[in-house]
């Protein structure tokens, strides 16, 4: 069971609690996992242009990956599959990813941000925080690592699943991916539980 939280709170300055960031990447796609990734900033080692992951360049997303990977007090990346997200559903399996990066992550944070307006059912203190990509460095920073990592991930799916277009698109439901879904049928990382899919399913 999960709980839906929409939190008033405006303060975002718990670094002195060893607050963690939480974001996934890829709940609009039509193919492949969910990804989520956690982050604990080091305050003492600041990070320049930290931002939503969408509204910056591959290039900027991919200089400040390593940025994360070498300043941040630490990170980790998690997912939840293709399966878990057609029995679960796409929110289910999002907020389970989240659950996982944190569980993982090497120091225990004494509070979370989420981003969005749900929570995972877990004992962590923490707040939903609806567009917090663009508003708490800690979830931009995850923000950032998830979408660098389930980039890639698609990119090396395109070799093994090839006729989909999915290094292009990443697996979001573009003109491209549908005509070729209609051509092709589905592969096994699509998600069956998705409209598109199903219907072809039927």
């Amino acid at each position: 069971m999960r709980k839906q939280i929409s939190s008033p709170d405006t303060n975002f300055d718990r670094e002195a609690e060893r607050a963690a960031g939480t974001d996934e990447v890829g709940r609009g796609p039509l193919a492949g996992d969910v990804v989520a990734a956690a982050v604990i900033l080091d305050d003492d080692k600041i990070i320049v242009g930290l931002n939503d992951s969408k509204k910056l360049s591959p290039r900027q997303r991919e200089a400040l990956a390593l940025e994360i990977k070498s300043n941040a007090l630490c990170y980790a990346v998690a997912r939840a599959s293709v399966e878990e997200i057609d029995r679960l559903n796409i929110l289910q399996a999002s907020l389970l990813a989240m659950d996982r990066a944190v569980t993982q992550l090497r120091v225990t944070p004494n509070f979370v941000y989420v981003d969005g307006n749900h929570l995972p059912f877990w004992h962590y203190p923490s707040q939903a925080v609806v567009k917090g990509d663009a508003r708490v460095p800690a979830i931009a920073a995850a923000s950032i690592l998830a979408k660098v990592v389930r980039d890639a991930e698609m990119v090396e799916l395109d070799s093994a699943y090839p006729g989909y277009g999915l290094a292009q698109h990443k697996g979001y439901p573009t003109r491209q991916h549908l005509e070729a879904l209609h051509k092709l049928g589905p592969s096994p990382i699509h998600r069956r539980s998705f409209g598109p899919v199903a219907a072809l399913l039927e």
